[in-house]
């Protein structure tokens, strides 16, 4: 197990989540020379996308924004057999965030009580490192230098909290955010990088849901940020393709 899954995987567990979902993500991928983008559901490092039929039917609407200098354009995503397709993709000095608040709610039990989580899986795609305003709940964001971001939550910088980045070959390092949200990271390849983050809230809340009001007891928030570098050594090429979990 990489570092970047055990990380996730640890936030789930706390959870009491089962079975192949734990330990995911989402990330937004933007093949180069492409102008859309597409949200990815599984594992970066090891190459594993989920899809439909299968583990990426779990989700509700995912919704997708592209901040630039012109303003926002907001979109429900569309989903396809491997992923949520955009209708568009960000050039540089733009950005684009997604999520879906519509994750279903699931049960755990804590000795002898049941209670609710949410997860609300968001991530972000940067195409530089000019220092960015949050718009995610938990959001991390570049800092103004290159390899340094800055996480924040609910608004206010996020101190002393774990942050992992992985390539796509599954080569990956782990750092943790100062006490001004600051953290920052060699970035040595050519190619993806993921960054993740992930924070437990124990602080019940309700949502809109299909039938009403969907209370919760506790929420986990995992979000990353995914940026590609044009130059540095040659990437590591990904491993085989991941079977998806059905």
């Amino acid at each position: 197990m990489n570092r970047i899954t055990a990380i996730a995987t640890a936030a789930f567990a706390l959870l009491g989540l089962a079975g192949a979902a734990q330990a995911h993500q989402i990330w937004i991928e933007q093949p180069a020379g492409e102008k859309t983008a597409v949200v990815r559901f599984g594992e970066f490092g090891e190459n594993l996308r989920e899809v439909s039929p299968g583990l990426l039917d779990k989700f509700g609407k995912p919704t997708a924004t592209l901040v630039s200098a012109k303003g926002e354009q907001s979109v429900d995503a569309q989903k396809t057999a491997s992923g949520f397709a955009l209708p568009f993709g960000a050039a540089a000095g733009e950005s684009i965030v997604a999520e879906d608040a519509g994750y279903p709610l699931f049960n755990r039990k804590q000795g002898d009580k049941q209670t609710v989580g949410r997860y609300p899986p968001a991530a972000r795609l940067v195409t530089g490192f000019a220092p960015l305003q949050p718009k995610l709940v938990l959001d991390i964001v570049p800092a103004g230098n290159a390899g340094e971001f800055k996480l924040f939550f609910k608004g206010q910088p996020k101190a002393k909290t774990k942050v992992a980045l992985v390539t796509q070959s599954g080569w990956a390092k782990e750092g943790h955010t100062d006490e001004q949200g600051l953290v920052k990271f060699d970035l040595p390849w050519q190619g993806t990088y993921v960054a993740e983050v992930s924070v437990s809230d124990a602080v019940a809340g309700e949502r809109p849901g299909a039938n009403g009001p969907e209370k919760f007891d506790s929420v986990s928030y995992v979000t990353t940020l995914t940026y590609v570098k044009a130059d540095g050594i040659a990437a590591l090429p990904a491993g085989p393709a991941a079977a998806p979990n059905k």
